[in-house]
């Protein structure tokens, strides 16, 4: 068995030890990502600044942050 393994079980047993389950925060990022480019359909998470948004419009695709994210600021 790996130390991931160890660590995972360990884990559970703490959380068990605490009455409740382990939680992840996995989910609650998936369902944050509520930004997408409308160009390549990129998902990006709810906090997500414009300058980020800019950078990507314009390495990835080489046209305005408006035409990747036309609901972006609304």
């Amino acid at each position: 068995m790996g130390n991931g393994a160890k660590a995972a079980q360990k884990r559970e047993r703490n959380a068990a030890k605490a009455g409740g389950t382990a939680k992840s925060q996995t989910k609650a990022n998936e369902a944050a990502k509520n930004i997408i480019c409308t160009v390549c359909r990129q998902t990006f998470l709810l906090t997500t600044r414009a300058p980020a948004l800019e950078e990507h419009a314009s390495n990835k695709h080489s046209k305005s942050m408006a035409d990747c994210f036309p609901t972006f600021g609304q």
